[in-house]
């Protein structure tokens, strides 16, 4: 392999060594100019699921506003964030970049909101969840290649994708509890979701935390949810403000606020930074293999930044997730996921091909499936769009 013209030369021994993959589910040649986890990233970026993410909704719905977050430009924070823990710590940067990109394909249309409603709609048929869904997507749902459906990424990078949030088989789980998609495939290509995943998929998860707690603070402020004022009392945010105020006296509102959120997502990393070699200093794994054996994850933020994490969230949750304004957006995307689910379940013959011909070929349950498929497929302006055209008669 020394024609390999991707291989880096200062990885970390507990790295996840891209030379060293358990490979593919259907084997191909790899390439001597990228490595296995550079294609897996390519691969997402360039799939149909990665595209329709710039139009599915992160906290506000797409017309409400083009300057808030959506999935994909979430999903880019993320991955950015992602490789400059991953780069610090050398760790594959193209791996934690990889599983950031991924983790929130899964996702319907109006985030949580039309989650919510299709695993409501989808009780009867094993429910929905957004985690598994991502990958089915990975694994099944593009169809973009001659020999395989999904991506075919690696092992890796699945289990990152599955796994980035902690183990899946915990408090007397079994395979068989977990979500349809995540059975189905784990049984043909272990992803070994006893244990905690890889070093950089803890990345990713970590990463997602300092992404949207600070651009969901920056959207909310912008959205008039809330005022600068309401977070003084908050550890971490109401000290960042603070300091760039006396820092830059009569600083325009716009300026400050990102100066106070570039400093606090600084200081998250800094914390994970900080915090994970500590572990790694205690721990001393010489392999990937020993980071998943640990029982615990060794990328972490301190108890004090924990802590804040946790308060940062409670804020959020009461001041921006419930608030009556984002309350009534969201019920209008419950109503429109559970009623496009209703019609086109009880009348496959309204889904566009080859939708149409799967469905009606199916059973119920793969019938409900192939609905809820196509539903979480949307972006919002679609389903809105399918929905005036299923339901307003004039149109």
């Amino acid at each position: 392999m020394a024609d390999e013209l991707w291989r880096p030369r200062a990885l970390a021994p507990h790295a996840t060594l891209p030379w060293t993959s358990r490979g593919r589910l259907h084997a191909e040649p790899e390439a001597p100019s990228r490595s296995p986890f550079q294609r897996d990233r390519d691969r997402i970026i360039h799939s149909t699921a990665f595209r329709r993410l710039k139009h599915k909704t992160q906290v506000f719905v797409y017309h409400e506003g083009d300057h808030y977050r959506t999935r994909l430009t979430h999903s880019l924070e993320v991955a950015q964030i992602a490789r400059t823990i991953c780069r610090t710590l050398r760790l594959d940067e193209d791996l934690g970049e990889a599983v950031a990109l991924a983790h929130d394909l899964g996702h319907t249309p109006f985030g949580h909101a039309g989650e919510e409603a299709l695993d409501a709609a989808m009780k009867p048929f094993g429910g929905f969840d957004h985690n598994a869904q991502t990958l089915r997507i990975l694994t099944k749902l593009e169809e973009r290649y001659a020999e395989f459906n999904g991506l075919n990424l690696t092992w890796e990078t699945l289990e990152g994708a599955v796994k980035h949030n902690g183990p899946l088989l915990e408090e007397g789980r079994v395979l068989a509890d977990l979500p349809a998609a995540i059975v189905e495939y784990c049984r043909e290509h272990d992803l070994e979701l006893g244990g905690h995943a890889g070093p950089e998929a803890q990345v990713a998860a970590l990463s997602d935390d300092i992404a949207y707690n600070n651009h969901d603070i920056d959207d909310g402020l912008r959205a008039g949810l809330f005022e600068i004022a309401d977070l003084r009392d908050l550890p971490l945010v109401g000290e960042m403000f603070v300091l760039v105020e006396r820092m830059y006296p009569g600083i325009a509102q716009s300026r400050l606020i990102h100066e106070a959120i570039r400093r606090m997502i600084n200081a998250m990393v800094e914390d994970v930074l900080a915090e994970t070699a500590r572990r790694l200093a205690d721990t001393l794994p010489a392999s990937v293999a020993d980071i998943r054996a640990l029982g615990q994850p060794v990328v972490a933020f301190s108890e004090k930044m924990a802590a804040t994490d946790r308060t940062v969230k409670g804020f959020l949750y009461k001041r921006m997730y419930e608030h009556w304004h984002l309350n009534r957006s969201h019920s209008k995307a419950r109503r429109v996921v559970m009623d496009l689910f209703g019609l086109l379940f009880a009348e496959p013959s309204c889904l566009p091909p080859p939708w149409r011909e799967r469905a009606e070929a199916a059973e119920r349950a793969a019938r409900a499936r192939l609905v809820a498929d196509y539903i979480a497929g949307m972006t919002d302006r679609y389903a809105l769009d399918e929905h005036r055209r299923l339901f307003d008669l004039w149109s």
